[in-house]
């Protein structure tokens, strides 16, 4: 029986032992390309799709490099599913490899909220808009909370620090209505004092460098993709909107530790309360679409420039927020893997994350007070957190069956 997203039959030999290069680049994007229109389920799920065809059924990866690139995924800014897709193609044909890979699995998502962006603009004055909204924004409500639990207890554990960290900036997010960028930071290094003191007597030392699989990013012409940064930038110079656009989202991709939800309380701030470009409804509706699209979440900001700039908005956002997360799997990747175990790293990484659990947290609260407003409202949120947390519907289902009821109640 053939698998709708692998399209192969039964596993093969379940080894997973191939070589990362063994497969051409072009099988692994056309493999992207089908996951990344179908992929729906959030980050967990479509990483499970991943070992599940390439590493256990088609055996194109084998099963430590895969699990390298979840572990680099966790711990370096970036939603986790766009990170392993890219470290596959990555490993395959070096940095080429990693943006060919990212565009057929982007690729989808990009074209549907382009689609769906324009619809909004010309329909969003309508009643029936309106309506499927006004049930769409609670349910949202909901997923956001589900997901802000699930990183707390992700990543603060039983260390009463971090959950200290994640309640001051949850507390700071909810109170001012801000996103603290620099406490994310803050926190990180705060932790890394603590726990990890990097010594002034005895620097790290270097490991000798062993070259990726042929030729990888470490070869001049691989690092191409890298090189061509300001050509696909160089368009933004043409508006200071443009412009703003994409040194926000640069700053907003390099920033998002945790999950692909934890970028929303960024998104708000910039782009509600700084910027000024959408209202609160028109943020969460944006929201909605990076959930009910397939693909990474954080296709919300090409959504977003798509309201603020049309067509050339979402190219700009896009590329700019998903180019600091290619650039951190291709520059320190290598470096990542020999030194992933390092207690500097992991005490930045731990105290970064839960600044970011805790921000996350404290959006929900001021999201919130836009999004529920009478008790329909209410009601939705409530029922739609009950369902996702004794029954783990899949996101998608449960907007889509929000927004219905918004247009019948509303």
């Amino acid at each position: 029986m053939t698998d709708p997203i692998s399209g192969d039959g039964a596993a093969r030999d379940g080894s997973g032992t191939g070589p990362a290069n063994a497969v051409s680049l072009g099988r692994l994007v056309l493999y992207f390309l089908r996951l990344g229109t179908i992929g729906f389920g959030g980050p967990i799920a479509t990483v499970g799709y991943m070992q599940r065809d390439l590493v256990e059924q088609r055996g194109w990866i084998n099963r430590k490099d895969f699990l390298d690139g979840v572990a680099l995924g966790q711990t370096m800014p970036g939603p986790l599913a766009a990170q392993v897709a890219m470290w596959i193609g990555y490993l395959n044909r070096g940095a080429w490899g990693a943006l060919a890979v990212a565009a057929a699995f982007i690729g989808p998502a990009f074209i549907i909220i382009v689609v769906v962006g324009a619809l909004y603009t010309q329909f969003s004055g309508l009643s029936l808009v309106q309506s499927l909204f006004y049930g769409i924004a609670p349910a949202v409500m909901a997923i956001i909370t589900i997901a802000g639990y699930k990183l707390l207890k992700l990543t603060d554990r039983r260390d009463w620090r971090l959950w200290a960290i994640s309640a001051a900036v949850f507390a700071v997010t909810a109170i001012t209505g801000s996103e603290p960028v620099p406490l994310i930071l803050a926190a990180g290094i705060m932790m890394l004092i603590l726990d990890a003191r990097p010594s002034l007597h005895r620097p790290w030392r270097r490991k000798p460098r062993h070259p990726p699989k042929n030729g990888g990013a470490m070869h001049l012409q691989s690092w191409s993709p890298a090189l061509l940064l300001p050509a696909l930038l160089g368009p933004i110079a043409a508006g200071e909107t443009l412009l703003a656009l994409g040194l926000f989202f640069l700053q907003t991709g390099a920033l998002v530790f945790g999950s692909g939800l934890a970028i929303v309380p960024l998104l708000r701030d910039g782009v509600v309360a700084q910027h000024h470009w959408l209202t609160q409804g028109q943020f969460l509706d944006a929201v909605a679409m990076g959930l009910i699209t397939p693909g990474p979440v954080v296709i919300t900001a090409g959504f977003i420039g798509y309201l603020v700039a049309g067509l050339p908005g979402a190219i700009t956002a896009t590329v700019a927020i998903f180019t600091p997360i290619y650039l951190a799997v291709i520059i320190p990747g290598r470096w990542f893997i020999r030194h992933r175990d390092n207690k500097q790293v992991k005490a930045f990484v731990a105290g970064a994350t839960a600044a970011a659990a805790g921000a996350l947290s404290g959006a929900v609260v001021v999201l919130t007070r836009q999004a529920v407003t009478d008790w329909i409202t209410a009601a939705i949120a409530v029922v739609s957190l009950g369902l996702l947390w004794r029954f783990k519907i899949n996101e998608p289902y449960i907007v889509i069956a929000a927004g219905a009821l918004g247009i019948l109640l509303h």
